[in-house]
């Protein structure tokens, strides 16, 4: 099965599933303070791999001038995500596509990412993190919350430990976990080091991890303002 067809099936109850990420709303907070523009910038927002719109719902609100672009190879996913944000659907544009192989659009002051880019190759994580680069304007900022893989067996070894003992204690029912193992099956995680060399050399400036709990980080850098981008200048 694809990873598509994979979230096509879960999407109807992926919201209820947030239980299967430990700290989700302490992982979503960390990814909000790193975000510097004030609340009420006119900021144009990319969200790929935004599934049922949940990150995309907390950045919003955070900043309601936001515009947000919401993309996903999941037609069921954007489908709960429309229904979300009917009520403002001037704010909300909805794309369905497969961001590892698509170019990107551009022009974004922010672009942000939640539990998506794991499932690449090591290959497809470095070039994403190129074409996300390129979709910024400068000055502009990249957050991911993701999953990542052990530096080594052993600690990948406790990172699977922690992480089933923690969602059984929040209550995960054997159905819940069937599955997450089902969809984990399309897991690829690197390393958090290896990723944000691979930022740095993808040209991002003041790379780094916001915040980190065993499996889960919160990661990214900014866009140089010098970088030129084709003669655009930021939104705002």
């Amino acid at each position: 099965m694809t990873a598509g067809a994979l979230f096509d099936e879960a999407a109807g109850g992926y919201d209820e599933a947030r239980r299967l990420v430990p700290g989700l709303d302490t992982l979503y907070a960390a990814l909000l303070q790193s975000i510097p523009f004030g609340v009420d910038e006119q900021i144009k927002v990319l969200d790929l791999g935004a599934g049922t719109g949940l990150l995309s719902a907390e950045i919003s609100t955070r900043f309601p001038r936001a515009r947000v672009t919401l993309i996903d190879l999941s037609v069921e996913m954007l489908r709960v995500a429309r229904r979300r944000f009917a009520g403002e659907p001037h704010r909300f544009e909805f794309r369905v596509m497969d961001f590892a192989r698509k170019d990107l659009p551009e022009g974004y002051d922010l672009v942000v990412s939640a539990l998506s880019i794991h499932h690449l190759t090591d290959g497809d994580k470095r070039e994403t993190f190129e074409k996300v680069y390129g979709a910024l304007v400068p000055g502009g900022l990249f957050v991911n919350l993701d999953q990542v893989l052990g530096a080594s067996p052993e600690e990948e070894a406790r990172y699977e430990e922690w992480w089933l003992r923690r969602v059984r204690e929040a209550g995960a029912s054997e159905e819940e976990l069937a599955g997450a193992f089902r969809r984990m099956r399309a897991d690829r995680n690197a390393t958090l080091a290896d990723q944000l060399r691979w930022l740095e050399e993808a040209g991002f400036e003041g790379v780094e991890c916001a915040h980190g709990d065993h499996r889960f980080a919160v990661y990214g850098g900014r866009k140089g303002i010098a970088s030129s981008y084709n003669g655009k200048e930021r939104h705002g």
